[in-house]
């Protein structure tokens, strides 16, 4: 009797260390940035995948119809987030990103022989934001600005590009 009380009592210590520190779920979130598509009617959807509970890679991908706007027609770059709050995976956040992206220049209507110039671009920049986490840890709110620098802007390209978004996602 003895030698099984001390068995069930080194079972349930290692029972109690192994839920010393949460497991969290829902490792991975997809969202939607509903702030340019009310603004510019740009699709953009991101990817993020957390792989500890501070920081998280993704992937981000935009489609716009009008191929002149600032941010071309279409889009797609990693990023890496280091994320500072009080809570898991929430918060603060810093992030690196990188972006290519393709568009058009809109010619002169005055200037009979110019055409349409087509271009495509990568740039590099780093964002802050902040998320919001619901309490079941499934949905999301955040918003972000950023800057980049595009690597090898032609004559009509602004040097630096700007992003920024409210998005809201859904963790899995």
């Amino acid at each position: 009797m003895r030698r099984i009380l001390i068995l069930l009592l080194c079972l349930s210590g290692f029972a109690a260390s192994a839920q010393a520190y949460p497991q969290y779920s829902n490792g991975q979130e997809i969202k939607l940035n509903i702030g340019l598509f009310l603004a510019t009617s740009t699709v953009q959807t991101s990817y993020e995948y957390f792989f500890t509970e501070d920081t998280s890679i993704g992937g981000t991908i935009y489609f716009d119809n009008d191929a002149t706007d600032f941010n071309g027609s279409f889009g797609i770059g990693p990023n890496f987030r280091a994320y500072f709050g009080y809570a898991p995976r929430s918060g603060f956040f810093a992030e690196a990103f990188g972006l290519y992206y393709r568009g058009e220049k809109e010619r002169d209507e005055n200037d009979f022989n110019s055409r349409d110039i087509n271009y495509s671009t990568a740039a590099l920049g780093i964002g802050v934001g902040n998320k919001w986490v619901t309490r079941s840890d499934r949905f999301t709110v955040e918003i972000l600005a950023g800057l980049g620098r595009n690597i090898n802007p032609a004559d009509f390209q602004n040097p630096f590009i700007f992003r920024a978004g409210l998005s809201v996602g859904f963790r899995f």
